[in-house]
Formats: structure tokens, C-alpha cells, sequence
């Protein structure tokens, strides 16, 4: 076994002993492409158990189509998803949505990254989430912690998301594609922290560039 398939191995094992991010918990209930695309993009500058919570709670009981989305009043849609960050400004964007799937994806989500983004307040990250964890497909999402972790470990020299994703795109066995924003999301938010990471008794630190040399 290489290197980065064991590392993708320990930390995929670290993941299912915790509590997955909200849009892995909403990929595990039911593949439905429009709650986790919806999920996703709310969960943009927003803290998962709020988002959790916001969508359990407040907007999947009335909102669970284009459709819903179609009928719903705007304000009412900002009603329903605070208090996720710039929540109006997202069910500004929402609200454009059945329009825009309607007129060029036959009224499905699209499931391509250039589709995906099409909608507004869609970026790159969250079309790749939403490919990976709604349609399964080989999709990588860098987001802070892949982009954070992926450096710290070694693997890649890069500055940016988007090189990152680039990257690892080279390097990365596409069977690790789908888990690895998963895994190191999980991992980052509780062991590998953006300051001070815990890198005593980390289960990789033997595999981390910035590890062993801690």
C-alpha cells in the first residue's frame, strides 16, 4: 500500500468513529441532489451544526423541491433558513434557481461542474461537494481544511483552493476522490486546526511532513 493510500485509509477509519459534516449526514439519509445542493450552499460561511439544525428543523419540513422553491415567497425562504450566513442574499439566490434548471436542465439538477454552476451562488467547491456526495462521482472539493491539510502533509506545494484541487487531482487515486473533503473536513475541524494542531498522538503524524517535524 503507497503512502497517500494509507493515509486515505487511517483517516477514512477516523472519520466513521466521528460525527460527519452536515452534508455527509444528508448524503447518508437520502441521495436527493436538490436537498444536498441546497444544504451545501447554505452551509457556505456557516457553522455545520447550524446549518444542520436550518435544514432539519426549519426548511426541509416545508421546502423539498424546485418546485417548493418555485411557490415560496422569498421572504419567506429567508425566513426559513435563518440563521445561516448572508441568508438573504442565499434565498435571493434560491429563489432564482427553478427558473434557470427549468429553462436548461429540463427541470433536473444538473450534474456536471459547469451545470452546477450555472446557479447562482454556486461556486467550484460546491459543485464539486454536491457531485461527490449527491451523484457520486469522482469529484475532489477543497475547501479550508483540504487545502490546509493537503499542504501540512506534503503532498502539495500550492497556495490556493483551486491549485490544490489541480494537484491532487494528479496525485490522488480517483477511488480516494469521493471520501478525501469527507475525511480531512472532519479531521480539520477537530484535530488538524488551522492554529495549534494537535499533532501529538495524530494517527498520520508519522506520514506529515509538518508533523514530524513538530
Amino acid at each position: 500500500m503507497g503512502t497517500i493510500d494509507t493515509i486515505a485509509k487511517i483517516l477514512a477509519d477516523d472519520f466513521a468513529r466521528h460525527a460527519a459534516p452536515v452534508i455527509d449526514f444528508m448524503a447518508a439519509q437520502e441521495r436527493n441532489p436538490f436537498k444536498i445542493l441546497v444544504a451545501v450552499m447554505l452551509s457556505a460561511r456557516t457553522k455545520d451544526a447550524t446549518t444542520s439544525v436550518v435544514v432539519r428543523e426549519q426548511l426541509f419540513p416545508k421546502v423539498t423541491s424546485l418546485e417548493d422553491v418555485r411557490k415560496t415567497p422569498e421572504a419567506t425562504l429567508a425566513r426559513l433558513i435563518f440563521p445561516v450566513g448572508f441568508f438573504r442574499q442565499k434565498a435571493h439566490f434560491l429563489k432564482q434557481w427553478p427558473e434557470i434548471v427549468d429553462r436548461e436542465f429540463g427541470g433536473k439538477i444538473p450534474d456536471t461542474l459547469e451545470g452546477l454552476m450555472r446557479l447562482p451562488g454556486v461556486g467550484r467547491k460546491t459543485a464539486n461537494l454536491v457531485i461527490a456526495q449527491a451523484f457520486r462521482k469522482p469529484s475532489i472539493c477543497v475547501d479550508v481544511h483540504v487545502h490546509r491539510i493537503s499542504n501540512r502533509l506534503g503532498l502539495v506545494k500550492t497556495t490556493t483552493p483551486l491549485e490544490t484541487e489541480m494537484a491532487l487531482r494528479d496525485i490522488l487515486p480517483v477511488r480516494h476522490w469521493i471520501q478525501w473533503n469527507a475525511s480531512l473536513v472532519s479531521f480539520g475541524q477537530r484535530r488538524c486546526l488551522p492554529r495549534n494542531p494537535r499533532c501529538e498522538g495524530c494517527p498520520i503524524q508519522s506520514y506529515c511532513a509538518t508533523g514530524v517535524k513538530r
